[in-house]
């Protein structure tokens, strides 16, 4: 059997997100000079390590699959000191994959932040939203009071706010996220 590594969990993320954007998608695939089948045994291959009885638990497998965390350090979440760990992913050098873990080791997030240093987005309009252009932390920060909203899956985040347009006009906005990363805008509707 092939390995599973970085290449391997790259398809992963981009498997889920091919649901909303296969153009960028398919622009990745040949970046990553690899085509759907290969994405989708690799994802067959993750799904299988996820349901495994003889398992790892999810950080035993993010270090299996991505290595040694270039970044790690804790951080206060209300009462709960939890670690963040963050690893680089070649077809996104200007993000970190980042896993978010609670004492014991249980999992609270696993998305696709910022690297530090890496130039965020300006972010002031709803034309600004464009697919893949932003974090969900981005967007809650460009466009207070952000409010989280419950994903169609495990992978998937939503986000209601209001939003400017270029003409400024007011928005009320949906954004569906991916693994952290800004999909589409299902509802972007002018407030009365």
């Amino acid at each position: 059997m092939t390995t599973f590594g970085p290449r391997e969990f790259q398809f992963v993320l981009l498997r889920r997100m091919a649901d909303f954007q296969q153009d960028l998608v398919e622009e990745a695939l040949a970046e990553l000079h690899a085509g759907r089948a290969e994405m989708r045994e690799a994802n067959r291959r993750w799904q299988a390590m996820l349901r495994s009885p003889r398992g790892r638990s999810a950080m035993g497998r993010y270090r299996s699959v991505l290595g040694t965390p270039e970044q790690s350090e804790q951080r206060k979440i209300g009462d709960l000191d939890c670690e963040a760990l963050a690893w680089p992913l070649p077809l996104w050098p200007g993000l970190r994959f980042e896993v978010l873990t609670v004492p014991g080791g249980g999992v609270v997030t696993e998305f696709l932040v910022r690297a530090p240093g890496a130039a965020a987005p300006t972010l002031r309009t709803v034309e600004d939203l464009t697919p893949w252009s932003c974090t969900v932390d981005e967007a809650a920060r460009a466009f207070p009071p952000a409010q989280p909203l419950e994903g169609s899956a495990p992978s998937r985040w939503r986000l209601g706010f209001t939003a400017p347009d270029a003409a400024g006009v007011p928005h009320e906005v949906i954004a569906e996220f991916t693994w952290g990363l800004l999909q589409r805008l299902p509802q972007v509707r002018a407030q009365p």
